[in-house]
């Protein structure tokens, strides 16, 4: 790639922002030939890596078991699940034929993969000792998007898809599991500095054949927010349908209760759309695929000192386990500050004649902070220094959110809130009143249960009827 010519557009402009950064950055190439299908750039694709490895730790750490399970789904068994399939009928991509003969059967590009997994559930689960099943894989997906399409946000290809599935005797197990699937959703967003709220998706929205559905919010800089995570109890609808059964204790079959939650990346998207600036991406240190990078101010006099300086200082911080470049190129220091700044990496050390004899090294964090450090100090100084980035990143993260919930009493002053942001109102639960609510404010009900340390829960008389109510969030989404 060329390096960048011309200036970022102010993130004020979120969506021209937005699409610049993602190439001026490296993070995705929108020019691949097919709508809704992007190609990763290597840097991009670092920064996926790196979110995902959080990801998988967590998963990994929690009893959860990583497998990979076929793109192809036969029809006859993707058209089991009635409820199912209507909630996804105009999203499927068909395989038809293999070379130039049709197929006996058409095969569909999973747009997720229950009718895929379940099918081997059902025969791999006999008894009640093999139960809990807890598995997930990171794949593609692929959904015929007819809306507008948006890198990371609104794809045809979901390039990134972490599937969790888990089974269980019974339905007070599975929906304990979803507790488990949100505090460690919560944890990996803790990890990315991002601020989320959960809530409980109103019946119609939930995901099709699921008994309920939690999902994680975050706020993006329009106030719109983006749907970054989902939880779904399934109770025993999918059971029924795949006959997944066990023999309990008693010895009479039982059919399991079942779980699935997910996060794509959107993740990625959202990392993004809350810390960048009008300067590029603002990456917290544990997802940068470069964590730091070192700049040799060179003099001619002293090049070659310089240089071997700086080398030095790459090998002590990787031995740290630091992610490292020197940027030794033939260009002036101004110029890959801003190619670095753009990209997002948290620590800039410049290393000159001056400070290799004050012995020394001028440290600069992307927000801003700069010091002088002890040159026999620096491996030790840099986790402080990136822990104390990372908290400043989430604590600003954690008051846009805050600034922009709003709590409503009235469908007018609703329509006020969503313009820039979060309203937080009371609603009876009645659908005609949601369909109201969505109508005149232009924006969905996300759900009720809210959890966030920024919404107090409260009971009060519903914005369209004066019924007695609970606390709801609406916006305006992706």
């Amino acid at each position: 790639m060329e390096e960048e010519s011309g200036s970022l557009p102010l993130k004020s402009d979120f969506s021209a922002w937005y699409n610049d950064v993602l190439w001026r950055a490296e993070i995705m190439d929108v020019r691949y030939p097919v709508k809704g299908l992007y190609v990763w750039y290597p840097f991009g694709f670092g920064l996926r890596r790196h979110t995902y490895a959080i990801l998988r730790d967590l998963l990994d750490r929690s009893g959860h078991e990583e497998t990979l399970f076929p793109l192809l789904i036969p029809k006859t068994e993707f058209m089991k699940e009635a409820e199912h399939i209507k909630g996804f009928e105009e999203e499927v991509y068909w395989v038809t034929h293999g070379g130039l003969s049709e197929l006996d059967i058409p095969l569909a590009l999973r747009p997720t993969s229950e009718t895929a997994i379940y099918p081997m559930f059902s025969l791999w689960v006999r008894s009640h000792a093999d139960l809990p099943i807890k598995v997930y894989q990171i794949v593609n997906t692929f959904r015929y998007e007819t809306k507008h399409t948006r890198p990371l946000i609104r794809l045809r290809e979901i390039t990134s898809f972490k599937e969790a599935h888990t089974a269980h005797a019974t339905w007070e197990e599975a929906a304990a599991q979803v507790e488990i699937a949100l505090s460690l959703y919560t944890r990996f967003y803790d990890d990315l500095g991002i601020p989320v709220i959960i809530s409980k998706r109103p019946d119609w929205d939930k995901f099709p054949g699921a008994d309920y559905t939690m999902a994680v919010d975050a706020l993006m800089p329009d106030g719109r927010t983006l749907q970054v995570g989902t939880a779904h109890h399934l109770g025993d609808h999918f059971s029924k349908t795949y006959d997944i059964t066990y023999e309990d204790a008693n010895g009479e079959r039982q059919f399991v209760s079942q779980t699935c939650y997910g996060i794509s990346e959107r993740c990625i998207a959202a990392t993004i759309g809350v810390h960048g600036d009008d300067r590029g991406l603002v990456l917290p240190p544990k997802v940068a695929p470069v964590q730091a990078v070192i700049i040799p101010i060179i003099m001619k006099k002293r090049a070659d000192e310089v240089v071997a300086a700086a080398a030095a200082l790459k090998d002590e911080l990787e031995a740290s386990g630091l992610r490292v470049k020197v940027d030794d190129r033939d260009m002036r220091p101004g110029a890959k500050y801003y190619h670095w700044e753009m990209r997002g990496v948290p620590l800039r050390i410049e290393v000159g004649p001056r400070d290799l004899d004050a012995g020394t090294v001028v440290v600069a964090t992307r927000d801003g902070e700069k010091m002088a450090v002890k040159r026999d100090e620096i491996v030790v100084r840099i986790p402080e220094i990136c822990a104390a980035f990372s908290l400043r990143l989430r604590e600003k993260a954690e008051a846009f959110l805050t600034s922009h919930l709003v709590p409503a009493e009235s469908v007018e002053e609703a329509v006020r809130a969503v313009e820039t942001g979060i309203a937080v109102v009371h609603w009876c639960g009645d659908e005609a009143c949601a369909e109201r609510i969505e109508k005149e404010t232009n924006a969905s009900v996300l759900g009720t249960e809210v959890r966030s340390p920024h919404v107090t829960k409260t009971e009060g008389r519903c914005i369209v009827c004066g019924r007695p109510g609970t606390s709801t969030v609406i916006a305006r989404t992706y």
